[in-house]
């Protein structure tokens, strides 16, 4: 029998239901919306019901680095965060990595995130020696979404070179390092271990023309399968598009975007300095723009070009990055903002005469999907009940319906408007509370007090 998840009030793509069920399928799937009062057996959602947000960039072990960059030094950047990021990194064990990465996906669905994709590129020893399984730490990213009940798109990263013209990599990047040949076995591995779960899936990660080169990409492009989504760390930073010019000739987006396959399967993660040709090459081409607007304000990378990349059709989703902050609404109101504080206006990213917070959760969840491969980012037909519920109890919520409600959410809210959480029709949260969230909070804890001193 349908199992039927009854809404009194839901978002879906024609807009807010009242009085639907949404009916599953047994592997969480939506079968089709039946509109009409609760039936006896009926699952009832209490508040308003929203697609979960998919987490489209995450560095899961870098939350072992938040809120540690706070003493100020002569030239403090993006490159100076980075060292003191390896230096932790060089200290993660396998154990250590599974317990941060279970700990953190909890956060995560606390914050309104129901699926994510993991930017994993700790792959070695401390030493940098291969595990007898190359997969290992990766094994441990899976686990841990497993463990937690969320979706996960895992994306094992090619890094072969310090920086552009490099040959090798830094000591700090050790971890990193992979050939395509290793990269191979890798990812084969990488396949074997999502294949096994209904909810994860794998896709390919060059990590930056930095690290990769033209033939470091290419080689790595012929090991993908068809429809696995490629992530790319481009135009980050400032330098990084003075070096790729010095030693490319071109702009890192320009040089991507002539020289490789890019398209709808594609997330070019932060595209934070676009020239116009750019802007419009790239939105054109159906990649998604990978935002975290949290991480690149931590780190001073600059402010994305929201507005004149939706005007040229480009689609977007946002992701948690470095894990400084762990909140989807947040990520949302920072990117609005900044586009406020730069143009001097207000609402920028909504349509005209429409809700800016239901605008920018609908367009940041179908890109998140998008850009992870996964069927989620909408409660419809086909997808999966991948979802949230709003306490509509919340003061900040009450008396609020349809779009003035995601508004609210969206710009005065937090994460405690999320009443419950679930991940292919299954209920993962209740009001914060998970079915193991004690244990894997603990080691949680135990890890970032071990490895943060």
């Amino acid at each position: 029998m349908s199992r039927r998840l009854h809404c009194r009030s839901v978002l879906t793509p024609e807009g807010w239901l009242e009085e639907t069920a949404l009916v599953l399928d047994d592997a969480g799937m939506i079968r089709s919306l039946a509109p009409g009062p609760a039936r006896y057996g009926d699952e009832r959602l209490a508040g308003a019901v929203i697609p979960g947000m998919p987490n489209l960039h995450s560095h899961g072990f870098q939350r072992l680095v938040a809120g540690l960059g706070g003493q100020r030094a002569r030239g403090d950047s993006f490159w100076s965060w980075r060292d003191a990021m390896y230096r932790v990194a060089a200290r993660v064990g396998p154990e250590d990595l599974q317990a941060c990465m279970a700990g953190l996906y909890l956060e995560l669905l606390r914050g309104g995130y129901t699926s994510n994709a993991e930017f994993h590129y700790l792959h070695h020893d401390p030493a940098g020696a291969a595990y007898d399984d190359p997969a290992e730490l990766a094994a441990r990213v899976s686990a841990a979404a497993g463990a937690v009940g969320v979706g996960l798109t895992l994306l094992p990263v090619l890094y072969c070179r310090s920086g552009f013209g490099a040959e090798g990599v830094t000591e700090g990047q050790r971890r990193f390092h992979n050939t395509p040949e290793r990269y191979a076995e890798l990812l084969s591995r990488c396949r074997a271990l999502t294949g096994a779960d209904r909810l994860q899936r794998t896709g390919v990660a060059p990590h930056s023309l930095r690290a990769v080169n033209g033939d470091d990409l290419a080689a790595l492009l012929t090991l993908r399968d068809a429809g696995e989504p490629v992530h790319i760390h481009v135009a980050e930073q400032p330098a990084e598009v003075a070096a790729c010019l010095q030693h490319l000739g071109a702009r890192p987006t320009a040089w991507l975007l002539e020289n490789a396959p890019v398209d709808e399967h594609w997330c070019l993660v932060h595209a934070t300095h676009l020239d116009e040709q750019e802007l419009a090459d790239g939105a054109g081409s159906g990649a998604v723009a990978g935002l975290c607007p949290t991480t690149e304000a931590d780190l001073g990378d600059g402010v994305f070009r929201a507005t004149a990349w939706l005007e040229r059709g480009g689609r977007f989703g946002v992701g948690s990055d470095s894990n400084l902050r762990v909140d989807a609404a947040e990520e949302l109101r920072s990117l609005e903002f900044s586009q406020r504080l730069r143009d001097g206006a207000r609402n920028l990213l909504a349509p005209e005469g429409g809700g800016n917070g239901r605008a920018l959760w609908e367009a940041a969840a179908e890109g998140g999907a998008q850009a992870l491969g996964q069927p989620v980012g909408r409660l419809a037909p086909g997808r999966r009940a991948d979802l949230l519920v709003l306490d509509q109890d919340h003061p900040m919520l009450a008396g609020l319906e349809g779009d003035d409600l995601l508004h609210a959410f969206v710009f005065a809210g937090d994460r405690d408007m999320i009443g419950g959480a679930w991940v292919a029709g299954e209920q993962r949260l209740d009001r914060g509370r998970h079915p193991t969230g004690d244990a894997i909070a603990s080691a949680y804890h135990r890890v970032l007090r071990a490895l943060r001193t």
